[in-house]
Formats: C-alpha cells, sequence, structure tokens
C-alpha cells in the first residue's frame, strides 16, 4: 500500500502519465470521428493526432522543471529526452510508416497479378510516427497538462 501511495506522490510521474492517457483518450476519440470507428488500439497504438509520446516527455519535462528547478540536473536529462523523443517521432518513426504505406500499396499491385504469396502483409503498420503538427500538439498539451496539476493540485 505504500508502495501505490509512494507512486502516486510522484508529482512528476503523475503529470507524465495524465497528459499520455489524455493525449491518448483525445488520439482516440479523433481517429474515431475522422473514421467513424472507435478502435480502442489506438489508445496504445503509435502515431496519431496528438502525439502521446510528446505529451508525455514534455509534461514530464516541464514537472521535473518544476519540483528540482531550470538549472537541476534532472530538467537537463528530461529535457534531452523530450528532445530525443520528439525528433525521433516526428523523423525516423514517420519515415517508417511511410515506407509501410508504399509496401502495402505495391503489395496490393503485386497481389492483382497474384505474385504476393508468402509477403505478410498483416505485420506492416502505417501509424507509426508523428508529422510535426501532431508532434507540436503532442509538447503543447503535455505543457499544459503539467502546467495545469502544478497550478491546481501541486
Amino acid at each position: 500500500m505504500n508502495l501505490i501511495l509512494e507512486l502516486l506522490d510522484n508529482h512528476v510521474l503523475m503529470a507524465a502519465i495524465i497528459a499520455w492517457f489524455a493525449a491518448s483518450v483525445i488520439k482516440t476519440l479523433i481517429h474515431g470521428f475522422l473514421n467513424k470507428e472507435i478502435s480502442l488500439e489506438r489508445m496504445v497504438g503509435s502515431g496519431g493526432m496528438p502525439s502521446s509520446h510528446s505529451a508525455t516527455v514534455c509534461a514530464l519535462a516541464l514537472a521535473t522543471a518544476f519540483d528540482y528547478g531550470l538549472s537541476s540536473f534532472p530538467f537537463a536529462i528530461a529535457v534531452m529526452f523530450a528532445i530525443i523523443v520528439m525528433h525521433d517521432a516526428s523523423g525516423v518513426r514517420q519515415e517508417t510508416g511511410k515506407q509501410a504505406k508504399v509496401l502495402r500499396q505495391l503489395i496490393e499491385e503485386l497481389s492483382k497479378e497474384d505474385l504476393t504469396k508468402g509477403i505478410p502483409v498483416d505485420n506492416l503498420k502505417e501509424f507509426v510516427g508523428h508529422t510535426p503538427l501532431q508532434v507540436l500538439m503532442g509538447a503543447l498539451l503535455g505543457i499544459a497538462v503539467s502546467a495545469i496539476l502544478y497550478a491546481t493540485i501541486y
């Protein structure tokens, strides 16, 4: 019981978790609205608007600043971690999603001529990375969540 209370009292961790959850819910609702179906996979899946990765790491960084200060070692680590995660989400992982989309189209064309035997199509995920706008919106959401938590609760 003490372990759970200690975790709940960790303001930095709670800000990051709440920001992740908020971004995941929003992402799921936006995906449902645009596609006329609710997919709970969007709660934990990569890609989509807003970036839950960006929301999480930005909430983590701002909460770290509030708890430890801007000149602290933990804040430096949190900021660098956030930069790396957001760069990766909009860079490498975004390109991987684009490649999966092209491969899927190529496989569809090849399947018309029955040339796709043995090609694992089901494993290609197109929702892998984020556009810069999705990363920005996730970052702003994470900053807002952390700021609101620290202004009202902590």
